[in-house]
């Protein structure tokens, strides 16, 4: 399997979360069932059905962070020598020539990408046209409703 590029934030939760899951949910889980199996037969025992279906969300996440966490090439942008370039992990302020708009994002992994929080994946259309580029450039993105152009404001390594 490749490795899958993930900033420091974003191992560390999945860190978190996997640590929760195995602390907290596991052994709540396995108390349910248990609890569920002292009502009597298993067959119609709807608690011990939905128990043990959490149970089997439950390990899937487990082995999916964990196999995520394996394959992880953890990039520390802070540690990088700052070239000016768009590259993953910087944090991108741009301004749309098409609208007057400034946006500003960080290029993050795929799992860690949230655009609520301004996170894109490297993966996505605007971050592909970006990597490379440095302040004062024009990136031009494919969008559904036509190519849309960002000036790069600012790149910051942090």
């Amino acid at each position: 399997m490749t490795n899958i590029p993930m900033t420091v934030d974003g191992a560390e939760a999945l860190r978190a979360e996997l640590k929760r899951l195995k602390s907290e949910d596991r052994p709540r889980i396995i108390q349910a069932i248990a609890d569920a199996r002292e009502h009597g037969d298993l067959k119609e025992n709807a608690e011990y059905h939905a128990a043990r279906e959490q149970q089997g969300f439950c390990e899937g996440r487990i082995q999916e962070i964990e196999a995520k966490l394996s394959n992880a090439q953890i990039i520390d942008v802070k540690k990088m020598p700052d070239t000016g370039k768009i590259v993953f992990g910087v944090t991108v302020s741009l301004f749309n020539t098409s609208n007057d708009n400034e946006v500003r994002y960080k290029i993050v992994g795929d799992d860690e990408a949230d655009i609520k929080k301004n996170l894109i994946s490297v993966n996505s259309p605007i971050a592909r046209a970006l990597i490379g580029k440095q302040v004062d450039d024009v990136a031009v993105v494919a969008t559904p409703n036509g190519e849309v152009e960002y000036e790069v404001i600012a790149v910051e390594y942090i």
